[in-house]
């Protein structure tokens, strides 16, 4: 046990005497380890954000949108979805508690006072914060009488409060959309972005009869609905059944596409996954190829270091130093080196995160399992490419070596 701490503490001496050797391979092994540790904690960030936004879409949720894929590839969004569809849709699945029809105008001029701003107005029915776990914390839901009435009154989103309103309370207080004055009798809590980066909290919602009539002229379509589930188990089974419904509703023959849109759980994972694979995939590619340039660095450094300490290695050998004595030095210089440049590239990886967070948004998510990741790589470095030097420098015949 003496025998290998007395050699652990020369492989640190070693470290510390080579100095100019020791800053390359730092450098080297903690770009390598700082890339691969982004992307394990970039995959950690992008499943956790994944959960947390079907969590916030209902996992007993699904969302049906006018216009088949074809029609949304070509950004267009016709309408196929009635309000007589979304009532037949509710009468025909009981274990629907929530079915709630929603339209949508953008860019919708709105001011107050002399504020103006360009907002999202939605139309949907009393039930539309239930639907979308989405509470009002000031004021409060407008409700079916205001729906039946149609009535000029809004939530707001908290976005859309501090563009129109700054730090005064919304509540009460009229906003003019489109030359109709419309009163705010609450306000959304904050929500943040959707998978697209898109804000949600800038929108105003009202009732979806005011928002038909008053601003679409419109007695007939809506842009989709919303349907919640009691046996969210059986999800995905309905979801096959609504699209059959749904397309016997519409008189579509087989061989024709959907003109509708389901989206589920499923499809929101999908799309965040292929939102960040391409960002992931490129950070896998440059880490992998920084680590084994690190690699060939370290092994570069250190046959040239074998052949700078010839004459030290013959001395120890010569002096009852064994060939493994040699070997575990070495290679405790290499997993020594490594390992700072491990805990380096990890600190580079927590700085660059913030970096990659505040330009792309890319969610981020460091835990244990990406320092202890970066750490088990920086000792695969260490002992894969600090082998063959290690090996060379034990390999070295006491005599030939003190001559040469």
């Amino acid at each position: 046990m003496d025998r290998l701490i007395k050699i652990i503490s020369q492989s640190i001496r070693a470290v510390r005497a080579f100095k100019l050797r020791t800053f390359f391979c730092l450098v080297s092994v903690a770009l390598g380890i700082a890339s691969i540790t982004v992307i394990v904690a970039a995959t950690e960030g992008a499943y956790k954000k994944a959960f947390e936004i079907v969590a916030r879409f209902g996992p007993d949720s699904l969302l049906i949108l006018g216009g088949g894929e074809q029609a949304r590839a070509a950004g267009e969004r016709p309408k196929t979805i009635t309000l007589d569809g979304v009532e037949a849709v509710k009468e025909a699945f009981r274990t629907a508690y929530l079915v709630v029809p929603m339209s949508t105008m953008r860019d919708v001029t709105v001011s107050h006072k002399d504020r103006k701003y360009q907002t999202r107005i939605t139309g949907s029915t009393s039930d539309y914060s239930r639907a979308w776990t989405w509470p009002v914390i000031q004021g409060s839901d407008f409700t079916e009488e205001d729906v039946k009435g149609l009535r000029n009154v809004g939530l707001i989103g908290q976005y859309t409060a501090k563009e129109l309103f700054g730090n005064e309370d919304p509540v009460g207080k009229y906003v003019l959309v489109k030359g109709i004055p419309v009163q705010i009798v609450g306000v959304l809590s904050e929500r943040g972005t959707s998978p697209a980066g898109e804000p949600l909290d800038d929108r105003i919602v009202i009732p979806i009869s005011t928002l038909m009539k008053k601003l679409q002229n419109e007695t007939k379509y809506v842009a989709g609905f919303r349907i919640r589930f009691l046996d969210h188990e059986n999800l995905y089974s309905y979801v096959e059944e609504l699209r059959s419904f749904i397309r016997k509703r519409h008189g579509l023959p087989p061989e024709e596409p959907d003109d509708f849109t389901i989206v589920s759980p499923k499809e929101i994972t999908k799309f965040l996954v292929a939102l960040t694979g391409s960002l992931v995939v490129f950070l896998g590619v440059t880490g992998i190829i920084s680590l084994i340039v690190a690699g060939f660095v370290l092994a570069n450094l250190f046959l040239l270091s074998v052949k700078e300490r010839t004459a030290e290695i013959g001395i120890r050998r010569a002096t009852g130093a064994k060939k493994r004595d040699i070997l575990i030095q070495f290679l405790g210089e290499s997993v020594v080196l490594t390992t700072i440049g491990g805990f380096v590239g990890f600190l580079l990886a927590l700085s660059s995160s913030k970096l990659l967070m505040l330009i792309a948004e890319f969610p981020i998510h460091f835990s244990w399992k990406a320092f202890f990741m970066g750490l088990l790589l920086s000792w695969v470095i260490g002992i894969g490419f600090g082998l063959q030097p290690a090996k060379r420098a034990a390999d070295l015949k006491p005599i030939e070596a003190i001559r040469g």
